[in-house]
């Protein structure tokens, strides 16, 4: 791709999701037998961007781009490895958390994007150890300060260097007047169980917990001495890996995406995303499978990341990080579809009827986790139904997501395509719930519980838009008269209202129902963070990102809001 390509509409350059190990800067990647060890080793002159140097093992989004990678090859490439270890190649340091220059001169909206990506990443290694059977222990030696306790956190199993000095820490509100990610907070108590009040203590210390008080305190798990680090951390892979379900195959290699960028949008070879700058609108249009499913798992894992599904998700998901961090003007997302909805069914059956088998399985869990940063996203969604769409079963479930959905009654004049319809399958009853652990379907008849089983018993069944209305699947149906009118002043309207509100409010009632930790870590991160990054107290010229390392002390605004 060419370098200017890769320029966005202002100038900057854009922020890529994809590399292979074979571009990392900071992390090591090595295997032995069903151990693999993912060392942390960051090259402090490999910043995203100028400014700042990544000293002890800090990071910025560049780091945590790179591990995401890493955690996405091993659950498809490596499917023999068992237990990650997670450790630091440097000395007395696992990682100092989250750069604080980098924090203090990212304009807020990278600020908060950044924590959205670092917490999606930590819950990515939490659901392959639920869901895989791929177990994550971290080995903290040294200092492992706010973000590097935060990936402890999302481990397994965490062991602590008993050297005198090796330590845990959520130091931000006393030195940076910011909270600890949210999922940090969230983990500590949710997650590990910390006490409240000894949570309290913990949080507002510097310097950080060391020794037995951190294992007494449940700040982790096991305290092991240097002189013993090596046989104990072999001893304790072992035992994860003899007790790990992860399932056995050959693995399938991640091919580069085939994408080109244009001033308006990218083409991938499933997905096409075009940009109307002014509208502030970008249409995300995926394309349904041109071929039937393969006739089991082995057609399956020959396919490998070729087969249509894994394409596609991971198409979608790098078009939606594209947009969320090179693109904070285009406020609403527009999905449509093209293509055959028994396809689409039968890769559905396809995959629930392989369900066992490893490679299946880490496909339905990455649509999942895809399907979860849609819900995530700060941006109004928007599904509209029409002529040739495919929104069928997995494709449905962005019909479920939106905001609001549209669905043609009919066709439009001129157009030979039949009139859409789109259906339900097991899919959208189970295997891809939102992050408070709810289906899409059960999310949206709340009230009406009993709405999802009348539903459930209609699965297969083609309903076109006003069956679509009526069983409450989409927002509105229209007909070809109203149609472009009602998009467009919908459009309109949205792109009108102010961002901050429209985010607040999708936020809010997105997630009905019942709270998970993962669905709090976002909900909070939404709210605290975002208002917290904004205020004078944190990034003001006095407030303590500023400040930090200058020697003088912030200045607060000490009124309670």
């Amino acid at each position: 791709m060419a370098d200017e390509a890769r320029k966005l509409a202002h100038g900057a350059t854009r922020i890529d999701f994809q590399t292979d190990p074979s571009r990392y800067r900071h992390w090591k990647l090595s295997f032995d037998g069903p151990v693999a060890t993912l060392a942390m080793d960051v090259d402090e002159n490999g910043g995203l961007f100028e400014g700042y140097l990544l000293k002890l093992n800090s990071y910025d989004l560049g780091v945590d781009i790179e591990l995401a990678d890493a955690l996405q090859r091993l659950r498809f490439e490596h499917p023999e490895v068992k237990v990650v270890l997670m450790r630091s190649a440097k000395p007395r340091v696992f990682c100092a958390g989250a750069n604080i220059r980098m924090l203090a001169g990212s304009e807020h909206a990278h600020k908060v994007n950044f924590c959205k990506f670092t917490n999606e990443t930590r819950n990515g290694i939490e659901d392959s150890s639920e869901f895989s059977g791929l177990k994550t222990i971290c080995v903290a030696n040294g200092s492992t300060a706010g973000g590097g306790y935060e990936l402890a956190l999302a481990c397994d199993h965490i062991m602590l260097v008993d050297d005198g000095s090796s330590a845990v820490s959520l130091p931000e509100v006393p030195l940076l007047a910011v909270l600890p990610g949210t999922g940090g907070l969230t983990r500590v108590v949710d997650k590990r169980k910390v006490r409240r009040d000894h949570a309290d203590v913990f949080c507002t210390i510097e310097e950080g917990i060391k020794g037995k008080r951190a294992v007494d305190w449940r700040l982790v798990d096991e305290i092991v001495p240097l002189s013993r680090l090596d046989e104990t951390v072999a001893e304790r892979a072992g035992e994860f890996a003899a007790a790990s379900n992860r399932g056995s195959g050959k693995g399938v290699t991640l091919k580069p995406l085939d994408r080109t960028f244009r001033a308006d949008g990218v083409d991938y070879s499933l997905v096409a995303v075009d940009i109307d700058r002014d509208g502030r609108v970008a249409t995300i249009t995926l394309e349904g499978p041109s071929d039937l499913p393969p006739a089991d798992a082995a057609g399956l894992a020959a396919q490998g990341s070729d087969a249509w599904i894994l394409k596609l998700a991971r198409e979608l998901d790098d078009a939606i990080l594209d947009l969320r961090n090179n693109a904070y003007e285009i406020g609403t997302f527009v999905f449509k579809s093209k293509g055959d909805g028994a396809k689409v069914a039968a890769w559905d059956a396809f995959l629930e009827a392989n369900a066992g088998d490893w490679l299946a399985n880490e496909i339905r869990q990455y649509w999942k986790r895809v399907l979860k940063r849609v819900d995530v996203t700060s941006r109004t969604l928007v599904t509209l139904v029409e002529p040739g769409s495919c929104f069928t079963g997995l494709l449905a479930e962005l019909v479920l997501a939106a905001d609001r959905s549209y669905m043609l009654s009919g066709t439009f004049e001129g157009d030979n395509r039949p009139a859409p319809t789109m259906a339900l399958t097991s899919a959208n009853f189970g295997p891809y719930p939102m992050s408070h652990g709810l289906t899409r379907l059960a999310n949206r008849f709340l009230a009406t519980p009993e709405t999802v089983s009348t539903l459930e018993a209609r699965k297969g069944e083609a309903m076109d838009a006003k069956a679509a209305e009526a069983a409450g699947l989409v927002t509105f149906s229209l007909d070809d008269i109203d149609w472009a009118d009602e998009v467009r002043v919908y459009l309109e309207e949205r792109a009108s209202y102010s961002p901050d509100a429209l985010t607040g409010l999708e936020a809010n009632l997105r997630f009905a129902g019942p709270e998970t930790m993962e669905s709090k870590i976002f909900a909070r991160l939404t709210a605290w963070q975002n208002w917290i990054f904004q205020r004078p107290n944190a990034v003001g010229e006095e407030g303590a990102l500023r400040r930090y390392g200058t020697g003088l002390r912030p200045q607060y605004d000490m009124r309670r809001v």
